[in-house]
């Protein structure tokens, strides 16, 4: 990221430093704060743009080592934050491994923000390029989980000339255009970044707002004198059925509802009888809010890159 020197501040610094933001990390703890860090140096590019580099996905024998952090956790923070999510293939190596499917889907919800890129192309010839881009689209279709296909840039993203021997002419010129493609979506992050803003902001407040709706409902389910855990468990166990029964009832589009296992996974740490009662006055604030101040707001809203 810019800074005023060049200078590489070590990640537990970075957590406590007010300036910075990534006071948000110290969740996980120092196991994963002594393996961050942060390069620092003056360039106009970076006055715009901040670049975080993950370490390679384990696959193979590799998996069976256990990092000392949570690493799907820690991409799941970052994604939440960024403008724009780039998952690197190589095509010698186009096997998702199973920590690469874990993170991809600690990624959903940001699928907008993804770009597939399938780089050092230029190390095949074309007829091989072919196979390897289909059994890409095909792999992925299968981790994501959409009908619709990703994106992805084909080409050789270093300094050094495309290999022409290997590619051809056609091949050279696919791969410039496909830079080019690249370069301009990166380009486009900083006007785009007050608009991401906002778009982050609404998805939140519509993710509170169903919150509240749940906890809220599970409150109303719970008895008042005996049988409170056996009750607790109940919804728990059926959490899918208390989520339908939240939509029917406040005409909710079940897109906005969380993940039910890792709500069911949350809720367990918690006593559901000790949930606040929905307020329906803080309900309306957030619907006027949604409705009137978030349009208003954009139109008062100019675009500071344009």
């Amino acid at each position: 990221m810019s800074g005023p020197d060049e200078r590489t501040i070590p990640g537990n610094t970075l957590a406590v430093q007010a300036d910075m933001p990534f006071s948000g990390l110290t969740t996980f703890g120092t196991s994963f704060l002594s393996k961050f860090e942060c390069s620092q140096m003056p360039h106009p590019l970076l006055e715009h743009i901040t670049f975080v580099d993950t370490p390679g996905v384990l696959s193979g024998e590799k998996q069976r080592t256990q990092r000392s952090y949570e690493f799907t956790g820690v991409t799941s923070w970052f994604a939440a934050k960024c403008d724009l999510i780039l998952l690197l293939f190589d095509p010698h190596k186009l096997d998702i491994s199973d920590e690469f499917k874990r993170v991809i889907g600690s990624l959903r919800g940001h699928d907008d923000k993804i770009r597939v890129v399938l780089n050092k192309a230029d190390q095949i010839d074309t007829q091989q390029l072919m196979r390897v881009y289909g059994a890409l689209m095909w792999s992925l279709g299968k981790v994501l989980n959409t009908p619709e296909v990703s994106r992805v840039y084909i080409g050789s993203f270093n300094d050094k000339p495309v290999k022409e021997s290997a590619v051809g002419p056609i091949g050279k010129e696919l791969f410039e255009k496909e830079q080019d493609d690249l370069l301009s979506d990166l380009k486009d992050i900083p006007k785009k970044a007050c608009d991401r803003r906002i778009n982050e902001f609404v998805k939140r407040a519509r993710a509170a707002k169903i919150h509240a709706y749940i906890i809220g409902h599970l409150k109303n389910q719970m008895p008042t004198m005996m049988g409170k855990a056996k009750a607790q468990q109940k919804l728990i166990d059926n959490l899918e059925g208390e989520f339908a029964k939240v939509q029917r009832e406040h005409h909710l589009p079940a897109g906005d509802f969380p993940y039910v296992e890792h709500f069911r996974e949350a809720l367990g740490g918690y006593s559901i009888d000790r949930f606040e009662k929905v307020k329906p006055k803080m309900i309306q604030a957030v619907d006027d809010m949604l409705g009137y101040d978030i349009p208003e707001l954009l139109k008062n809203f100019r675009n500071p890159y344009e």
